[in-house]
């Protein structure tokens, strides 16, 4: 890829392996919305970008070289090599070969390790319209205000020394109905214990999984989801309700147990179980597999 910058944005020319609608409408993430022509604009890390696609070609606005480098590359997870993951997954599987080209362009977004524990907390028999609008209410009137943004204010994530001085009907009257008291609790031990999340990443997968588990509302399809989405362990394989019909339907018999399922990817997958899931995940919501 070539990196170029321009007047408040950069182009990347011939960016192999990215496909907004693929990347923002996966069930990864929460704060980035389609625009009227068909780019995606959100917030991470403090920051507002807008991205869009031209072709073999995408378009970074609202942002600088130095800030591209510092955050975006990484979050966009722009220095791995996707078709070298899809090469391995697709392997003597054809399942998985169509289930990577519906998703192909998928990236794996490494997000801001706070906001991605409430979020997925948030998301806990839940569905992904309901999330976001709890997500960005939390933002709204909690979070820094960050600017405007093509006529609409953007506000960052609220830090968890904010979320845990907030009443239960605060954050209930942002949709997130039972979960309010399970999100106050854990920004209460973010603070307390002084618990540095980021210092979770350190850990081997077993010992972040626990460690995740600690948290009130945090269960083991969602420590998962963490462990994948912000914690960088690739060969997490979190089963939800649309990884389970799509397992069942085509590796086992209906009604298996998710630890099964998630014991038979890891092994079938191997270290690249994470992405695998993501495919899996985004072909069976997009070909209704199972509904």
């Amino acid at each position: 890829m070539e990196i170029v910058e321009r007047d408040q944005e950069i182009l990347v020319k011939n960016l192999q392996d990215f496909d907004p609608k693929h990347i923002f409408e996966c069930g990864q993430c929460f704060r980035w919305d389609k625009e009227q022509d068909g780019s995606y604009t959100g917030v991470a890390f403090g920051k507002v970008l807008n991205v869009k696609k031209e072709e073999d070609n995408v378009i970074f606005k609202h942002s600088n070289k130095e800030e591209f480098h510092k955050i975006w590359i990484p979050y966009f997870d722009l220095d791995k090599d996707y078709g070298k993951i899809k090469a391995a997954l697709i392997k003597e599987d054809e399942i998985m070969k169509s289930a990577a080209d519906l998703g192909n362009g998928i990236r794996i977004l490494q997000q801001d390790s706070w906001e991605t524990l409430i979020s997925f907390i948030i998301s806990s028999n839940n569905n992904i319209p309901r999330i976001k609008k709890a997500v960005n209410l939390i933002s709204e009137r909690f979070g820094l205000y960050l600017g405007e943004y093509d006529g609409k204010k953007q506000y960052s994530f609220p830090e968890p020394e904010v979320v845990c001085a907030l009443s239960n009907e605060e954050l209930t009257s942002c949709g997130v109905g039972y979960r309010a008291k399970y999100i106050i609790d854990t920004a209460k031990a973010v603070v307390e214990k002084n618990i540095l999340l980021d210092e979770l990443k350190k850990l081997d997968s077993s010992d972040c999984f626990e460690a995740l588990l600690q948290f009130n509302g945090v269960g083991p399809k969602v420590a998962n989801c963490i462990l994948f989405f912000a914690m960088g362990k690739v060969d997490a394989f979190p089963v939800d309700v649309w990884v389970k019909r799509v397992m069942e339907h085509f590796y086992f018999k209906k009604d298996t147990p998710n630890k099964e399922i998630e014991r038979f990817a890891k092994e079938k997958f191997g270290e690249y179980a994470g992405y695998g899931q993501q495919y899996l995940f985004y072909y069976a919501r997009e070909a209704g597999i199972g509904k």
